[in-house]
């Protein structure tokens, strides 16, 4: 047997491959919508993939079940359990608690763990050429490395009312009579690792056993103790904030993503012709430099999302394909550069982009507004605006600053004055540079804090030093 971890440090999303090497075949658990990865990976290990499924309809993420079933011919499972409000909206075999799928000597149970959603399943795997007994859970967003999948994003992000406490009860009864019920050899594989926002202390490590988070996990003693309440009090303390185009994922993964097919390579575009689009606003430029490089200039009404591992995350804070309907302009060094950028996108639903450019080179210029820490008290500001999540702004934030996450930005421009100007900071500037950007394309008049909280906190330090002195 074969099993292959496919990890996406951008939305800390993992995926799995698990083939049958004396039949040849294999199934791809909880794809992403670049698919390339998933048939490389089976071509390299002679196999074909016969199946996809995935744990649940996912919220960070859009699922690449049907890509890969369209692209291959694979057969499609999903779940059928959750309910009739819960039911996946496109055509594929449903699998309830105790369904398997057979791929050559392999075993896949369907085991129903509600909680983090309705439907979410997870995936018992045995290597019937090896044993009778599985050892293996791919565990979806049900039990992650060194804590469990948030029962919350329903009412954070899917319209839901206090769905949180019905879903951290599911959790404790999911754990109680499913995971603890397995034995502690049992190999756990989880769908996110550190960095993702589906739970609160995610563990870095790839994998751990039901042994192991059976004695060290923090809901352990909980459910040693049978602390039902006090399981859910600690479970839904200090959730960080959802970003809100995870309610678009939930909608679109439920009826089923738009089908890319074969995509064209990225072409470089004139920057004549960019330059005259974005004079008639028929094109939204994306700059992907760094937060200092776009401080000494970038392109008029641009958005920052820059080049490296959070493309897709940052992407999603500030572009909305369903409102926003310009195609992207990438700054890009070269082609391939500019296609992993468009992998990244595609991977939220944004893919709508025309081409690149390698340069900014004769576009419309600007220089965003910055102001330093030390001159912040006598500014008139009509706010300053924190883009941390509540948790760290609890930790410690500028006296009289209004919280609103970066992910969340654009869906509560209600919470902002309406004329005036608005400073803003994140932790060190990153974050940042990516939310103001979208406010200033937004039409609203933003000064950036020099080195944001992080510079704001040295400057005070240096403050009280002198003072003392």
């Amino acid at each position: 047997m074969l099993i292959e971890r496919i990890y996406d440090e951008d939305l800390a999303q993992a995926s799995y491959l698990i083939g049958c090497q004396a039949k040849g075949e294999a199934i791809v658990v909880d794809g992403r919508r670049d698919i390339a990865v998933y048939q490389d990976l089976a071509e390299k290990n002679g196999m074909k993939i016969v199946a996809v499924t995935e744990t649940h309809i996912h919220a960070d993420y859009l699922s690449g079940t049907r890509e890969l079933a369209a692209a291959t011919g694979a057969k499609i499972y999903v779940s059928g359990e959750g309910g009739p409000d819960w039911q996946y909206g496109f055509d594929g075999e449903r699998l309830y608690d105790g369904d398997t799928i057979a791929l050559g000597n392999i075993s896949i149970q369907a085991v129903h763990t509600p909680g983090h959603t309705p439907e979410h399943l997870s995936f018992l795997v045995t290597d019937g050429a090896f044993s009778d007994q599985p050892g293996y859970l791919l565990s979806g967003d049900f039990v992650f490395s060194g804590d469990l999948g948030r029962p919350d994003l329903l009412d954070e992000a899917a319209g839901g009312v206090d769905t949180r406490f019905v879903g951290a009860k599911q959790l404790f009864a999911s754990l109680r009579d499913k995971f603890l019920t397995l034995p502690d050899y049992v190999q756990v594989h989880p769908a996110h690792g550190a960095g993702s926002a589906c739970g609160k202390a995610l563990g870095a490590i790839p994998s751990t056993t039901v042994g192991y988070e059976r004695l060290y996990a923090w809901w352990g003693p909980y459910l040693a103790a049978n602390d039902q309440q006090g399981f859910i009090d600690e479970l839904l303390d200090g959730q960080p904030d959802a970003h809100a185009y995870f309610g678009r994922m939930k909608r679109e993964n439920r009826e089923g993503p738009a089908l890319m097919g074969k995509r064209a390579p990225l072409q470089e575009l004139d920057p004549a012709d960019v330059a005259k689009d974005l004079a008639e606003d028929a094109v939204t430029f994306i700059d992907t430099r760094s937060n200092s490089e776009v401080h000494e200039g970038t392109v008029a009404r641009s958005l920052n999302v820059p080049a490296g591992k959070s493309v897709a995350s940052y992407g999603a804070w500030v572009v909305n394909p369903e409102t926003d309907t310009n195609p992207l302009v990438l700054l890009a060094p070269g082609q391939e550069a500019a296609q992993d950028m468009r992998d990244h996108l595609v991977r939220v639903g944004i893919d709508n982009v025309a081409g690149y450019v390698t340069s900014i080179h004769g576009l419309p210029m600007t220089a965003p507004k910055l102001i330093r820490p030390a001159d912040l008290a006598d500014f008139d500001a009509a706010m300053v605006l924190d883009f941390r999540n509540r948790t760290e702004h609890t930790a410690g934030h500028i006296p009289g600053s209004h919280q609103l996450s970066g992910g969340r930005l654009m869906w509560h421009l209600d919470e902002l004055p309406s004329e005036g100007t608005i400073v803003t900071y994140c932790q060190s500037g990153v974050r940042n540079s990516v939310a103001a950007s979208a406010l200033r394309r937004a039409g609203y008049d933003v000064v950036e804090l020099d080195g944001s909280y992080a510079g704001w906190t040295a400057w005070q330090q240096t403050r009280e030093t002198v003072s003392t002195n």
